[in-house]
Order: structure tokens, then sequence, then C-alpha cells
């Protein structure tokens, strides 16, 4: 099935836009500009800001925005272009603008990486953002901790091919395999990368995220974003998309989840005649093998009264 185009929801007046999420009523936002505070910005549906969720924080490079089920808000701080970060950060924030940080580093070097996705289980996994070779995906090797670094470990890669969709900011093949941002359903079956011109949606039947990268994902293209960063699910499956840059506008593609959704399994019960014909059929040898001592019965009582009337006629004659 082809994915439909994307549909303009509204403009955004964010110059910066880095991350999104949804909780199908309102749009959270959140900036990469180091402006000293982690601010977040609640949006109505037609873009328009009701409040801003200030975190007394200091982030570095916040680069995507995901919810859990309960309204918690974690913010990716993992940008690092020039590979200067000795840890980057994940910063967990309540509604009110509570705000816990948790420090990771990477088991292999430093890396750039702005999507995150959260499991059902609440573990946090960290995609980077490689312009050679494969995007790399990394999750905690132990619990979340607010007093020391917690080292991380590389569980999957993915590799994206490059794909003739316009947009981006680099008018070449890199646009359409950098991984820019990542999501997941409210329910977690589902999850999306997106490029800074496709996304990429994967199964998740068992709430596997490693095994569900290793699988083949449904390509959503989203074409003409001049630098597409966000990305995000409505809970009802509605994939929303977002760029960079005043005024540009967050885009819909209804229904996108369900194009992920593996097909429930089936089964094919034979029709009536078929069953009793192959009923019948096999039963046949079972029911000749089971009369046999019948047949040689009646057989021999057949001899023998033709041996008698045989006998007779010859008297007679």
């Amino acid at each position: 099935m082809i994915p439909p185009p994307p549909v303009d929801v509204c403009p955004v007046e964010m110059q910066e836009l880095s991350g999104l999420t949804s909780n199908g009523t309102e749009f959270f936002a959140v900036s990469d500009s180091d402006n000293g505070t982690l601010r977040i910005q609640v949006m109505g549906r037609d873009c328009v800001v009701k409040r801003t969720i200030t975190a007394p924080v200091d982030p570095f490079d916040v680069e995507d925005l995901a919810m859990t089920p309960d309204g918690t808000l974690w913010a990716s701080d993992t940008g690092d272009n020039g590979k200067s970060r000795p840890t980057v950060a994940l910063h967990k924030v309540s509604p009110s603008g509570a705000v816990e940080r948790y420090r990771l580093t990477y088991p292999d070097g430093k890396h750039d990486a702005e999507a995150l996705l959260i499991d059902k289980s609440g573990t946090p996994y960290i995609v980077t953002k490689e312009p050679l070779g494969s995007a790399l995906v990394y999750r905690p090797t132990g619990p979340l901790r607010t007093d020391i670094s917690v080292p991380m470990e590389q569980v999957a890669r993915v590799s994206l091919s490059t794909t003739d969709t316009p947009g981006g900011p680099l008018e070449g093949t890199l646009d359409s395999r950098l991984v820019t941002g990542a999501a997941q359903t409210a329910d977690g079956s589902v999850i999306a990368l997106r490029t800074y011109t496709d996304a990429y949606l994967y199964p998740v039947p068992d709430g596997d995220i490693v095994k569900a990268l290793s699988g083949d994902p449904v390509r959503v293209p989203l074409p003409n974003e001049p630098q597409g960063e966000a990305v995000a699910f409505d809970p009802d499956g509605t994939l929303l998309s977002a760029s960079e840059g005043v005024g540009t506008p967050i885009r819909a593609v209804p229904g996108a989840a369900a194009l992920a959704q593996p097909p429930p399994p089936t089964t094919t019960t034979p029709p009536p005649a078929a069953a009793e014909q192959q009923s019948t059929s096999s039963e046949a040898p079972a029911n000749s093998w089971q009369n046999w001592p019948l047949a040689l019965t009646l057989g021999g009582l057949v001899l023998v009264a033709a041996l008698v009337i045989g006998l007779r006629l010859r008297r007679r004659v």
C-alpha cells in the first residue's frame, strides 16, 4: 500500500524545532538552541503556544523529544556536531517542569545523535546520526542514575538506502540516510525513524525494539522539508513531522501506523465436503483391514456350499 502524502496541519513559529510529540489534543515541541534553560512549548492543534514548560537545567544540544504514557517528557540532549562531549544526557521532565538529568557515555567514542526511542519498559534507545555507514543504536547497560554517568552498549545498527525524495539542507544523497528523529506510537506497537526526507516505520509486535529494527520498514516520503528533524505519532496512529524554520508547518500522514502493523494470523478451515471426503478416504483402509476375518468366513462358507452342491449333482448323475 502506498502511503498518502503528508498534509499541512499548522505553521510553527519556532526557529530551530528539533523534537516533537503529541498527546492527541496538544503538541509538545523543543528547540535545539542553547539559551541556558530547557523550554518545552505546548501548542494547541493550531500551533499557537498555550504555555511553556520550563525546566531548571542548562542543556547542551537537545535534539529530540519523547513522551511516555503517563505524560512524562524525555528531552534527548544528545547533539554533538563537534564530537566534543564526554557524556550525553537525557532530561526527564514532568508536566509541572520538575526535571531529573541522567548522563550517559558511549562505549566506543563520541557520536552525534538526534533520535530517541523509549520502549514499553521505559528503557531509552539513542540512535546516532552517522554520515558514513549505518546508524548505531545504543541503550544503557543498567538503570539510569542522577549521581553518576551510566555506560551504554551498542545493540543494533540500521542501514537506510538513498531515496529520491526531495528536501533537506544538504541537497545530496546524505539527506535521505541521516537519522534526524525517532518516535513510537502510544502503545509501543510501531516505531519510526526519520531522515531529512523520509520516515521509516517498523512494527514492534513483541515490544522488542532491537528485533524490530532488524526487520523491513515501511517508507513514508516526507518531501520538501527544508530541515526535517522532528517526527511523532498522534494516539490514533497519525504520523506527524516538522522541520526547522519559522513558519514551517507540522504535517500529518493519517493512518500511517497501520501501514506497519503485521497482519493478524489466519487459519484456513477446509470446506465440509473436502473434510468428509478426506475422512472417508482415510478410514477406508482401516475398515477393510478390520473386516478381513468376516470376509474369510463368508468366503469359506461359499466354498463349502459349492462343494456340497457339486457332490449332490454328481450323485444324481
